[in-house]
């Protein structure tokens, strides 16, 4: 089940609107009703006390004494009688003292104001109960109606504001998800609320602890590296000197494995060099780089290679066209790209490299004739020291991790193909310099 801070605060808060409102909205109601009623009491007593004896003789000639009267709003009728008059709409008793009072006729509920002329003469005015309630909800429901409407209003309003309270976190998760997994740069707390600062400020503590850390196992593999490398030279050395020398077979073939461990050593050392220099320094300023270029002065070096296993090399295209990239970086990733394609294809295979130069890309890629790369797996061989089982090819299992560490700092694409009939293709698109 997950658990949103945002929302249970947005539900609490609008839990705590609702019953806010609701008291006040029960209050208002209650008060309009009640200020309704005093109003219409008052316009009861207004009514009696218009009354004279000049004016009951002449409302009773007109016949409208003792029978129902339309008010302004035809709601309640309102009823003037003499107290001690038979005959009329209300049977009233003569006793009922003055002022405002509630009366029950013949089951019905009636509001009275009663009143004593100065000739002696009572008079009622009244209304029914009913009436006068319900104009009275309707002038209380009338005053707690804007009320009613602006409450799901602030209930939105309210999740509007708790939503953009949470913008600086959710900008600030967006900002983690997308940095490149070798950032560990601090973050930025500016613009976060202060109870969000101290988780920010421990993260960056650990970010700078885990930087120490990564850091500590680049030198070490760098000088482990170079401690490494000055005696496997040395052994090398000494089995060259032993391969002239006249030997059984026995001890022949121990040299020849003992010159291959060497060199399957020294090729691990190599890389482990080439890996930390990789990683080093990321932020160098880059430079506007000739792809083809690169790919002649590696192709330089490494055809001795090629041509020591009787490989095949075309060049299908080379075409002119320039990224922004670190020389060791470009040169290390067209480096390792040949050179893989080299240990991986059989004697007397073949390789086919190409450079294609597009509006917003150049596109590089290396097609090799050996045993190519399972899709299973062809997302594990960009880990560091990983190698395909089975496959007796001389190799460190760093040259795709170096490939990928380039490709994701300059912000390239690689991509790996299958080759008719056997084989791998390796294509690298690179972003063109303008």
């Amino acid at each position: 089940m997950k658990y949103s801070l945002q929302f249970r605060l947005s539900a609490w808060l609008s839990v705590m609107v609702l019953l806010a409102a609701a008291v006040a909205g029960v209050a208002s109601f209650c008060a309009s009703f009640h200020e309704a009623n005093e109003l219409q009491d008052w316009q009861l007593e207004q009514v009696a006390a218009m009354m004279t004896p000049h004016v009951l003789a002449e409302m009773e000639r007109d016949g409208i004494v003792g029978k129902r009267m339309e008010t302004v709003h035809h709601k309640p009728e309102l009823v003037v009688q003499r107290l001690d008059a038979s005959g009329g709409t209300l049977a009233l008793p003569a006793s009922l003292p003055d002022g405002v009072q509630d009366v029950k006729v013949a089951g019905v509920d009636w509001r009275l104001v009663v009143r004593t002329l100065d000739a002696g003469t009572r008079v009622a005015v009244g209304q029914q109960t009913a009436g006068r309630n319900d104009v009275a909800e309707s002038s209380a429901l009338a005053a707690t109606a804007p009320l009613i409407v602006f409450v799901p209003v602030l209930v939105l309003v309210l999740g509007y504001v708790v939503r953009h309270m949470f913008a600086p976190l959710r900008a600030l998760s967006a900002h983690v998800d997308g940095r490149d997994s070798r950032d560990l740069s601090s973050l930025s707390d500016a613009g976060l609320p202060d109870e969000i600062r101290p988780f920010v400020v421990a993260l960056n503590r650990l970010l700078d602890r885990v930087e120490q850390s990564v850091a500590a196992q680049r030198r070490f593999i760098a000088d482990a590296a170079h401690e490494l490398r000055s005696p496997l030279t040395a052994l090398s050395l000494q089995a060259e000197r032993l391969e002239p020398l006249t030997l059984a077979t026995p001890a022949h073939e121990r040299v020849l494995a003992l010159r291959r461990g060497l060199a399957r050593g020294s090729a691990l050392v190599e890389q482990l060099l080439n890996f930390a220099r990789v990683q080093d320094a990321p932020d160098a300023a880059d430079q506007r780089l000739s792809v083809a270029q690169q790919c002649r002065a590696v192709l330089e070096d490494l055809m001795p290679l090629a041509y020591r296993k009787r490989i095949d090399i075309g060049v299908v295209a080379l075409d002119e066209g320039e990224v922004l990239a670190r020389p060791l970086d470009l040169r290390m990733l067209v480096r390792n790209l040949v050179d893989n394609a080299i240990r991986y294809t059989p004697e007397g295979g073949r390789i086919d490299l190409a450079v294609r130069a597009g509006e917003d890309r150049v596109e590089l890629s290396v097609a090799d004739s050996g045993p190519g790369i399972a899709p299973a797996e062809r997302e594990r061989v960009f880990d560091a020291f990983y190698r395909i089982v089975g496959n007796e090819a001389i190799g460190s299992g760093l040259g795709l991790a170096i490939v990928r560490t380039i490709v994701e700092r300059i912000g390239a694409r690689i991509e790996l193909d299958d080759v008719e009939p056997s084989g791998l293709r390796v294509t690298v698109m690179l972003p063109r310099a303008r």
